[in-house]
């Protein structure tokens, strides 16, 4: 097998393993049965491809080699002869089979996400699995991201797949009489799929823009199904915003650059605009969600032509009408610096101490490092520097590690300038 072949087959799992993985999950009606078929064809692609030449069709040819190799292993389990329609050769899967229209609502990874969303499911069992399953994060990543040890977030997404195999939940977009109940749910894991991808919980990169790019369109896809629920516009606004920084947020070596460091003119125009329209329409709702609030920060931010003319006050009113609706530790964390950039940073500053004195988010480096820079504006150095440590001893993701790192070292560099010279 030539280096090039290899390397196209490596694209094609990245691009599309998720998207294969869904449809058979559709197929098979197993999770696991699936996660095995899915790796069983692209083994077979490695070797058949090799010598026959890339199919012309690629993805429908792993999903019915998968398929294929699924049944085949099921007629050798015994178990499993009672599931089989008849016996035979396996049918091919039919192209119809495999949705093309990306807009379409009835798209297998928007019914996964229904289906890994479903109320039977522990709302933390249902992230996990939409992340292991729709975003292919390892299970060493989501247990990061829940500060979990891997054993135990294992076992939740055993017990998760179990469930749904058990209970036989299907795999399908709930009836509209259901909708109402399920859309939280799955509008909370969108988000969390967003946002691991936006902002990375571990890893080399700032950004795994597959992830960003695939919880957008699964925002349209809400968006369409539910067009008159104003929190599906809010999230896919709120997304859009955030993404149309993305190019920014970090310079070509890949180190981070902060938002008010940020060259505005590589913000992408088009989706801010996108992104306004939707918060101006989520906003004209009866009751405006958690989700279209964070979107309005998001845009007076996309929309202040330099840092200095952000609309500080109205962010920091928005922040603390968040905390009425949705409160959270991290909600406070972002009103206490918006407060910080109104007020002072000594103001800032007592509201984070209040969280930190509460004993809440202990472990979250942001926390350190939004302290840390209001004690490095007050000229509080050494508590500064204290507080960088403490924040560099808990980041995971590496270009925050080294802003971390650049920040200590300045502060160093400062204090060495500032003493007195030894005779």
């Amino acid at each position: 097998m030539t280096v090039g072949l290899e390397q196209e087959i490596g694209k094609l799992y990245q691009v599309e393993s998720r998207r294969i993985l869904a449809t058979l999950i559709r197929l098979l009606g197993d999770f696991d049965a699936a996660e095995e078929a899915l790796q069983d064809a692209f083994s077979v692609a490695l070797v058949q491809w090799a010598r026959d030449g890339i199919p012309a069709n690629p993805r429908t040819w792993l999903v019915s080699t998968g398929r294929h190799r699924a049944i085949d292993r099921m007629r050798r389990d015994a178990r499993f002869v009672s599931q089989l329609d008849e016996p035979g050769d396996a049918p091919a899967v039919d192209a119809a089979e495999l949705p093309e229209n990306e807009s379409g609502v009835e798209d297998d990874r928007l019914r996964l996400i229904f289906t890994c969303c479903h109320p039977a499911l522990a709302p933390e069992a249902q992230v996990a699995l939409t992340l292991r399953t729709i975003c292919g994060l390892t299970t060493e990543e989501i247990a990061r991201s829940f500060l979990v040890p891997v054993p135990t977030m294992a076992q939740r997404l055993v017990r998760a797949t179990g469930k749904i195999r058990d209970a036989r939940i299907p795999y399908r977009i709930p009836p509209a009489s259901e909708l109402a109940d399920r859309i939280d749910a799955v509008l909370a894991v969108v988000y969390l799929v967003f946002t691991e991808g936006y902002a990375a919980t571990s890893g080399d990169e700032l950004v795994r823009r597959e992830l960003c790019g695939e919880a957008i369109r699964l925002g349209r896809l809400l968006v369409e199904l539910m067009p008159t629920v104003s929190e599906t516009s809010g999230l896919l606004a709120l997304m859009l915003l955030h993404d149309a920084r993305r190019d920014a947020r970090s310079t070509a070596t890949g180190e981070l650059v902060l938002l008010e460091e940020q060259d505005r003119a590589r913000w992408n125009q088009q989706q801010i605009d996108e992104g306004v329209r939707l918060v101006d329409a989520s906003l004209r709702s009866t009751r405006v969600g958690p989700y279209a609030i964070q979107a309005a920060i998001a845009a007076l931010h996309a929309k202040a032509p330099t840092p200095a003319d952000t609309d500080w006050r109205q962010i920091a009113a928005l922040y603390a009408l968040l905390l009425e609706r949705a409160p959270n530790a991290v909600v406070e964390l972002n009103h206490a610096v918006a407060v910080a950039m109104v007020d002072g940073p000594e103001t800032g500053l007592l509201l984070l101490d209040a969280i930190e004195a509460r004993g809440e988010l202990r472990d979250y480096h942001l926390l350190a490092s939004a302290r840390a820079e209001l004690l490095r504006r007050l000229g509080r150095t050494d508590e500064a520097g204290k507080a960088y440590e403490t924040a560099l001893g808990l980041v995971l993701l590496e270009p925050e590690r080294r802003f971390l790192e650049r920040r200590i070292r300045e502060l160093r560099l400062h204090d060495s300038d500032r003493a007195p010279a030894r005779s």
